[in-house]
């Protein structure tokens, strides 16, 4: 049996957090960065749910092989749940957080804070050669602020405050936001059902 699981993402730093989880099962871990051969997967998907299971089913197949794919976007409740599942392209250029944290200003601007909550959410799905994909998620609820704090994370991450920590996300340190992010919370509903899905 190969003993390979991929990690559907380009992103070194997203890869490290799963690392971990697969080497005490005794699997190595590649990312995309291992197989430039895949290219770009379209989420066409309605749901983050159906945006990592297109990916993940679709290189799962190609490679014959586990993957692990997130989709994962910030809810805004005032907004009717946007950006949503256009979390990294709501300002219509793929990636470019600077506009999408500006356009999430913009369309906040004279919405008081008690009604700016809003949510993280990551959805996880691991999908592999004759086994009924597993799905788990992560949230992460707090509010959006007027003015972007802290430097450090990527995204929403300077405009979005956990409020028991009285901290943007931006503020935190690598390991206070591998802590209690919505992915390391969807990361540790993975752990509960592993055992049996590997």
């Amino acid at each position: 049996m190969n003993k390979t699981i991929i990690i559907a993402t380009n992103n070194i730093g997203k890869a490290k957090e799963f690392k971990n989880l697969f080497d005490a099962y005794g699997y190595k871990v590649k990312t995309l960065h291992d197989f430039p051969e895949i290219g770009e997967i379209p989420e066409t998907g309605n749901t983050f749910a159906e945006n990592a299971l297109q990916k993940a089913a679709a290189i799962s197949e190609e490679l014959n092989t586990i993957v692990l794919a997130d989709d994962s976007g910030l809810e805004v409740e005032a907004l009717n749940g946007e950006p949503g599942i256009y979390s990294a392209r709501y300002a219509g250029e793929h990636g470019n957080d600077q506009k999408n944290n500006e356009k999430l200003l913009k369309e906040l601007e004279n919405i008081p804070k008690e009604e700016r909550k809003a949510n993280f959410h990551c959805t996880l799905v691991l999908v592999g050669p004759d086994r009924e994909p597993l799905f788990v998620e992560g949230n992460v609820e707090g509010f959006i602020l007027c003015a972007p704090k802290g430097d450090n994370g990527f995204g929403y991450d300077p405009l979005f405050y956990v409020p028991n920590l009285e901290k943007s996300m931006g503020e935190l340190s690598n390991d206070e936001k591998n802590k209690i992010s919505h992915r390391a919370k969807a990361i540790e509903q993975l752990e509960e059902h592993l055992d049996g899905w590997l």
